[in-house]
């Protein structure tokens, strides 16, 4: 049996216990995932460009952010770096020749964007470029480091263009859709000269205009059919292909010299 010196003693760290506050949960922290319906795509000749769809979910979203529309998503599909020269023609005696060059490096060679919202009503263009987010705020690195700024700045802004023209470089306003307070869709643009390759998928996930978590995921882009075998042989036996070639269009040129000669 207890004694009273006990039961007070039992009394005072109830007390004890009650005044110290319970200690609050740290929310976990929010992420983004995404995922493709297949890792490859097969392209044949006729190919004229296709809407490819990513789903994604985010991770432990805060509900009142979510339910206010708080939360955005920049989702890109960039193509695989390459080297491009940009060349600039001038008219001379009045023939245009290319008089200047630009040589950069590591250039994606096709960059779609799909966004829930127009990029200046997410977050600060600082953001964009810390990020390297966005066709205009991709660092294009020069070969030559030594030209000049202004040089480098409109060979740039014209490689942009072009890739824009070409339909590589596109932007889908809305092409990132909620289904639900976490799980959401995008459509990004597949141009009908898209570029064989590994194209990268990522996923930028803004809260309130600050960027929060990034997640990524590969496609792998290739020729199928007959066009495969072709541009397998023209790669992998290019000498063998490129006197092939040769061969077949000066015997080309011989026929139709014996069909359409006149006697």
């Amino acid at each position: 049996m207890k004694g009273p010196g006990s039961f007070a003693a039992a009394i005072f760290l109830s007390l004890l216990a009650a005044a110290v506050p319970a200690k609050a949960q740290t929310p976990l922290p929010e992420g983004i995932q995404i995922g493709l319906s297949t890792d490859n795509v097969s392209i044949t000749a006729g190919f004229s460009g296709a809407d490819l769809t990513i789903f994604g979910s985010l991770e432990n979203p805060d509900p009142l952010v979510a339910r206010q529309g708080r939360y955005d998503v920049i989702v890109v599909l960039e193509g695989p770096p390459k080297p491009v020269v940009v060349r600039r023609k001038d008219r001379v005696l009045g023939v245009w020749i290319n008089l200047e060059s630009e040589t950069f490096e590591n250039v994606p060679v096709s960059y779609s964007v799909a966004t829930t919202r127009p990029l200046q009503d997410i977050t600060e263009p600082n953001s964009y470029k810390q990020l390297s987010l966005g066709a205009s705020n991709l660092y294009m690195q020069p070969a030559d480091a030594g030209e000049s700024p202004a040089t480098i700045e409109e060979f740039t802004a014209a490689l942009r263009e072009r890739k824009a023209a070409a339909g590589l470089y596109s932007e889908n306003v809305g092409g990132v859709q909620f289904l639900s307070q976490n799980l959401f869709r995008a459509t990004v643009r597949l141009a009908p000269n898209v570029p064989v390759g590994t194209h990268k998928a990522r996923a930028f996930l803004f809260k309130s205009g600050l960027f929060i978590k990034e997640s990524s995921a590969q496609l792998e882009i290739r020729k199928s059919g007959f066009e495969q075998s072709i541009f397998r042989v023209a790669h992998d036996y290019s000498f063998l292909y490129g006197v092939f070639a040769v061969s077949l269009a000066m015997v080309t040129g011989w026929l139709g010299r014996l069909v359409f000669r006149k006697d």
